[in-house]
C-alpha cells in the first residue's frame, strides 16, 4: 500500500516563480482575497437554494453532473454508464455511488495539470475539509468524511452560500420557466441574493428541439397568443418584464454564430410562420436567430438588461453519446468564429448607444487580439467577456490578459464570470481567476508598465467592481 500523501494548498499557487513578482502578486492577492464573490452568469439550479436540502454524497455532488470530469474519463475509455450519468434512452447506469467515487479516485491522476484538478482539490480542502490526496487508497475514507461533512447544518446550500461570501448569484433561465424556485427563495425571507437571467435560445432558435411546444408554453406563461410574429415579440417582452420584476439584470444568448442581421418585420413574420408550419430550414433558422439578436439588443436598450452572447460551439459532436445520454455531456467542441462582419449590423445600429451593454465571449482565442479586443476597444456598448469554458484555466486566463489588455485595456473587460453548474466550485473558480490576475499585474509592475498603486486599484476592480458595474448589480 502506498503511503498517504497530504492534500495542501500553497499560498503562492499559480503565481510566478520569480521571487519579486511572487511577492507582489501575494501583496495584491491579500487586498482582494476576502472581497465578496459576484457571480453574474452561471448555471446553478435555483432549486438547490430554494429547497435548502442537504447535498447528497460526493458522487452525486461532484461527479455525475460534472461534464468536465466525466469528459476526461470518457476520453480514456471509461463508459459514462460506469460514472452514473443518467441515460436519456432509459438504459442502465451504475447506481452504487461508492463504486462511482472509487472509479474517479482510481483515475484522478488523469486530471493532473488541468483546471478540474485545481477546482476539485480546492473544493475538497476548503469546502469539505479533506486533508488527504484523492487516490485509490484514500477514496473510501474521503467518501465517508464528505458524507459526514455534508450532513452538518453549516454545509446546507444556503449556509454554504453565506460562507462562500457570495454577494449575488445569477442563474440561467428560459422565457418559459415559471421561476417558481426564485419565487420560493424570495418568499422564504432568506437574505441571499439569487436572481434569474433571461436565456431565450429555446424559443428563438427555430430548429431547437420541440420549438413549437416551447412556443405553446410561451403562450401559456405570458398569456399572449403567439400564433403571429407580433404576438411572439409581445410575449418575449412581457416575459422580460417578469424576469426584471424577479431581479434579473441580464440576458444570455448561446448561439452557434454571432451573425446579426436586421430583417423587415414582414420577412421575420414569414420565417416565423414557416417554422410554425414545421417547414423551417437551417438557413431560415440562421436568419431568424440573427434577426432576434438585433431584437434582443433593442429590447435591452429599452429595459436596461445587459446582453451576453456566447457563440462558437459545435454542440453534441458525439452523436452516439447524444442519442444515449442527451445534451451537455462533454461532447461540445470549439469552432472558428468570426466577429467583425457578423456583429457589424448590430454594432452599427446599437453599438454607439451607451444605454446598451453587450458582453461578447469566445472560445476561439485567435480572435482575441485580432477582432474582439479592437471591437471592445472602440464601441461604447461592447465589453469583452473573460476567458470562457475551455479557457477558464490558468494558462487560458493569462493568454486572455496578454492578448487583449494592450488594445482593450482592463476597463473594457468585465471581471470574472464563473459560468458553472457546480455550486461548491464557485469559490475555487474565483480564487483561480483572482490569483491569475494578481500574477499578471505583478508582471506589469516588475516591468514598470504599471506602478504598484495602480495595480492595487486595478485588481480590486477586476475582482469585484467591474462585474457589478457591467451587470448592474
Amino acid at each position: 500500500m502506498h503511503s498517504v500523501k497530504p492534500l495542501t494548498l500553497d499560498e503562492n499557487r499559480f503565481f510566478s516563480s520569480d521571487p519579486e513578482q511572487r511577492r507582489t502578486a501575494l501583496h495584491l492577492y491579500e487586498r482582494i482575497k476576502d472581497l465578496p464573490l459576484v457571480s453574474p452568469h452561471g448555471h446553478v439550479d435555483p432549486k438547490i437554494l430554494a429547497e435548502n436540502s442537504p447535498f447528497p454524497d460526493p458522487a452525486e455532488l461532484l461527479v455525475i453532473p460534472d461534464h468536465y470530469l466525466f469528459r476526461m474519463l470518457y476520453s480514456q475509455g471509461i463508459p459514462l454508464e460506469k460514472l452514473g450519468v443518467p441515460r436519456a434512452d432509459g438504459g442502465e447506469t451504475e447506481q452504487d455511488h461508492r463504486k462511482i467515487w472509487q472509479t474517479v479516485a482510481d483515475h484522478f491522476y488523469l486530471f493532473r495539470g488541468t483546471p478540474t484538478s485545481v477546482w476539485l482539490n480546492h473544493e475538497l480542502y476548503t469546502v469539505l475539509g479533506v486533508r488527504k490526496r484523492l487516490t485509490s487508497e484514500t477514496a473510501m475514507d474521503i467518501y465517508d468524511q464528505i458524507v459526514e461533512t455534508l450532513s452538518q447544518p453549516e454545509n446546507l446550500p444556503r449556509a454554504m452560500f453565506e460562507r462562500f461570501n457570495i454577494e449575488v448569484l445569477s442563474t440561467t433561465d428560459s422565457p418559459i420557466d415559471t421561476l417558481e424556485h426564485h419565487e420560493r427563495i424570495k418568499k422564504s425571507g432568506w437574505k441571499g441574493r439569487v436572481i434569474p437571467a433571461f436565456r431565450p435560445d429555446n424559443v428563438t432558435d427555430l430548429l431547437y428541439p420541440n420549438w413549437k411546444g416551447n412556443i405553446k408554453k410561451l403562450e401559456q406563461v405570458s398569456g399572449i397568443d403567439c400564433g403571429t410574429y407580433k404576438g411572439y415579440i409581445d410575449a418575449l417582452e412581457k416575459r422580460r418584464e417578469f424576469f426584471k420584476e424577479m431581479g434579473a439584470t441580464s440576458t444570455d444568448h448561446g448561439v452557434f454564430s454571432p451573425f446579426t442581421i436586421e430583417l423587415d418585420p414582414k420577412q421575420a413574420a414569414k420565417l416565423y410562420d414557416k417554422a410554425l408550419q414545421g417547414k423551417a430550414t437551417s438557413e431560415d433558422a440562421s436568419l431568424f436567430t440573427a434577426h432576434m439578436l438585433m431584437e434582443m439588443a433593442r429590447m435591452s436598450i429599452e429595459d436596461g438588461f445587459t446582453m451576453q452572447i456566447h457563440p462558437g460551439v459545435f454542440r453534441d459532436h458525439n452523436q452516439t453519446i447524444y442519442e444515449k445520454f442527451g445534451k451537455d455531456k462533454g461532447c461540445d467542441i470549439p469552432m472558428p468564429t468570426e466577429y467583425v462582419k457578423n456583429l457589424r449590423p448590430l454594432l452599427n445600429k446599437f453599438g454607439n448607444n451607451p444605454d446598451l451593454t453587450l458582453v461578447v465571449f469566445t472560445i476561439d482565442e485567435t480572435t482575441y487580439s485580432r477582432e474582439l479586443a479592437p471591437l471592445a476597444g472602440h464601441y461604447p456598448a461592447m465589453r469583452l467577456g473573460p476567458s470562457w469554458w475551455f479557457h477558464d484555466s490558468r494558462e487560458g486566463m493569462l493568454r486572455f490578459r496578454r492578448m487583449t489588455t494592450e488594445t482593450a485595456g482592463f476597463y473594457n473587460t468585465v471581471g470574472f464570470i464563473d459560468d458553472t453548474r457546480a455550486f461548491p466550485s464557485i469559490p475555487a473558480r474565483h480564487d483561480l481567476a483572482r490569483r491569475i490576475d494578481c500574477r499578471y499585474l505583478a508582471e506589469l509592475v516588475a516591468e514598470s508598465v504599471l506602478e504598484l498603486d495602480e495595480a492595487e486599484q486595478v485588481i480590486v476592480d477586476l475582482a469585484y467592481h467591474l462585474a457589478k458595474k457591467t451587470f448592474k448589480l
